[in-house]
């Protein structure tokens, strides 16, 4: 068998979205309603300046994703939350929307407790419903994701889950430690 058909063979049974995420140029910064070009990492200045934020369904759950995991971090801790839902979204082992991977669950519970704690989700701060909803709408208008280094997994510093031995440490930002996948080569 040569090398290239075992490459050719190895190829072709990867997911075609993974492939097409993996060859796919880096997308290029957008631009917000005051024309402004989204920052590398968010700032509480930048996003006050930002009109309020607005979106359909997907922009819901994101906001609400980051109100109930998030609300007590600064603004680089949210939007490093942020960058875990995206990521997810962009993993094809995970549901292919942001409201697919908020809600999904398995019969462990749920991918994001408060979804399915039992306990009613009730908005109590309206000043700080309305900054994650603008780092939301700045991550989906595609501000960068360069705080977790691709993590697809987080939790906060006062739980040691025992899945957490099985990835990579990426970041520890805010209350919150964030893991990705460990980088597989062909000879592992």
């Amino acid at each position: 068998m040569t090398v290239l058909w075992q490459e050719r063979s190895a190829m072709s049974a990867i997911d075609k979205r993974r492939v097409t995420a993996l060859t796919m140029a880096p997308a290029r910064s957008k631009k917000v309603a005051n024309k402004s070009v989204l920052p590398t990492v968010l700032s509480a200045k930048w996003l006050a300046e930002q009109p309020a934020a607005k979106g359909g369904e997907q922009f819901q759950c994101l906001s609400q994703a980051l109100y109930f995991e998030a609300r007590g971090e600064g603004v680089k801790g949210q939007q490093a939350v942020a960058e875990v839902i995206l990521n997810r979204v962009d993993d094809p082992r995970f549901p292919g929307s942001i409201c697919g991977v908020v809600h999904q669950s398995s019969s462990r519970g749920c991918q994001f407790s408060w979804y399915c704690d039992g306990k009613p989700e009730h908005v109590g701060n309206k000043a700080v419903y309305a900054r994650v909803a603008k780092v939301a709408r700045a991550m989906m208008d595609g501000a960068p994701r360069s705080l977790t280094d691709g993590a697809t997994y987080f939790h906060t510093h006062y739980v040691h889950p025992r899945w957490s031995r099985r990835f990579e440490k990426t970041a520890s930002i805010g209350r919150h430690v964030f893991y990705a996948d460990p980088v597989r080569t062909a000879s592992n």
